[in-house]
């Protein structure tokens, strides 16, 4: 059977073949880092620019995966919250999505590289949400 393109890992058992795609990965890191207090949103990258708050519409939003056989390697855009120690809330990512990709897919996780793109200021937030009535 011809591996499709796009799929990351494959094993093969007496019932047939189990495979998991990099799209899987990456919804799998992007759900866990955004779960981590102190992360405002995910950022589109150096390329894409434009912030997206938290809405779950676009879960591989700012992340980034290579993935080989057993082995794989993130990077992750973000936006912090105002006010909170970004070396914690990085650390707590990397943490956070590490355990998330091994226990679901049993891929090595080898690095997670947090990039902080931006910090969101709530004050401004709530400022232009009473303006607009």
């Amino acid at each position: 059977m011809e591996q499709q393109e796009g799929a990351l890992r494959e094993e093969k058992n007496s019932l047939g073949s189990i495979r998991i795609s990099e799209e899987v990965v990456s919804i799998i890191a992007g759900l866990a880092a955004t779960r981590v207090p102190g992360v405002a949103g995910m950022s589109g990258g150096v390329v894409g620019g434009l912030t997206e708050k938290l809405g779950r519409k676009n879960l591989t939003k700012g992340v980034k995966v290579e993935v080989g056989e057993k082995e794989a390697a993130v990077d992750l855009y973000i936006v912090v919250d105002f006010g909170t120690r970004i070396p914690e809330v990085a650390a707590n990512i990397q943490d956070a999505v590490k355990q998330s990709i091994e226990k679901m897919t049993g891929l090595v996780v080898v690095e997670v590289n947090v990039n902080v793109q931006g910090v969101a200021f709530a004050q401004e937030t709530e400022v232009e949400e009473n303006r607009v009535k």
